[in-house]
């Protein structure tokens, strides 16, 4: 089967820009992208950079970019992804430098996967083996599945306006302790991921998800965090807020009152948040982006405030 495979480079050593570099190569029906790339380096071309190990999903360390999206190129077959025989582009990871062609520079992600503790942490030392039971660490499974491969990284929306947003695989990681039955800093630890660049910095896209070899879901361990850290009494965060605010919206209104949310997000007695908050507010006004000070009512607001209060209730309840 003729493959043709479209590689981006890139040689620090020549200081030049990136750019693409196609190559075709004959390569068996069930060849997977790394075969090829594996291929083009033995055959074509010795200068191609790229990193692998156990080429069987496990290691992580193949992660890359395919037609603009990241996944692990050691299980992704080229007839996959190159139906009509058409280019397969393969670049770097997003979000990570580029040290040479396909390789990243992982030190940022390992060091925020260190920030968040990632060991179990107790107050004692057990007399004898800690046992648990089967349905706390079965709940644990899916999360303890992360290969570290980086590929939720590479498609976060939120790192990509904000690189110090602590990312989709640390927080995954910090869920996988939070929920472990055996650790005793549950409180604290959802504490500093309440902070800023922490779990209310994710804009709950779902790129992480969907992409994600080993269906660890990093926006749901998350989402559930910010919930934990409800329970435990962390209120006082212009995340908390944003989500009362737009909840209390849709209730009274059925539609979402930008500039209410803007504000009670922002929190009415934060005087320097407020005064950012004013600088973008004129910004928006003369792009003519500025929400209405009141909102309308649109059509059968009856019925979407009557589900979302009845939902409320079920809540509530439960």
């Amino acid at each position: 089967m003729e493959a043709q495979i479209k590689v981006k480079r890139f040689n620090p050593e020549n200081e030049s820009e990136s750019f693409f570099q196609d190559y075709s190569i004959d390569v068996a029906e069930d060849s997977t992208i790394l075969d090829g790339l594996i291929k083009i380096r033995e055959e074509l071309d010795g200068t191609l950079a790229l990193r692998c190990s156990c080429r069987a999903s496990i290691c992580g360390s193949c992660s890359m970019k395919v037609n603009g999206s990241a996944k692990l190129v050691c299980k992704t077959r080229i007839k996959e992804v190159s139906l009509e025989g058409e280019p397969v582009i393969v670049e770097p990871m997003s979000n990570f430098p580029v040290i040479k062609d396909l390789v990243t520079e992982m030190d940022l992600f390992w060091s925020k996967v260190k920030s968040v503790d990632p060991y179990v942490k107790t107050n004692f030392e057990p007399e004898a083996e800690h046992i648990v039971s089967n349905e706390s660490m079965t709940h644990l499974l899916g999360v303890m599945n992360c290969i570290m491969c980086g590929a939720c990284v590479s498609e976060c929306t939120a790192l990509e306006v904000d690189p110090t947003f602590t990312g989709p695989a640390a927080l995954a990681k910090a869920y996988r302790f939070v929920a472990d039955p055996r650790d005793e800093d549950k409180k604290n630890r959802l504490g500093k991921l309440n902070e800023n660049t922490g779990v209310w910095d994710c804009s709950r896209c779902l790129a992480c998800v969907e992409v994600c070899p080993k269906d660890v879901a990093p926006m749901e361990r998350i989402v559930k965090m910010r919930d934990l850290a409800i329970e435990e009494g962390y209120t006082n965060t212009s995340g908390y807020r944003h989500t009362e605010s737009f909840s209390d919206s849709i209730k009274k209104h059925g539609r979402l009152d930008e500039t209410r949310l803007a504000l009670e997000s922002t929190g009415l007695l934060n005087i320097s948040g407020l005064i950012d908050l004013a600088v973008i507010g004129i910004k928006s006004l003369f792009k003519g982006k500025i929400p209405p000070p009141l909102p309308h009512k649109p059509k059968e607001a009856d019925k979407v405030t009557s589900i979302a209060r009845r939902l409320d209730s079920q809540e509530t309840e439960e």
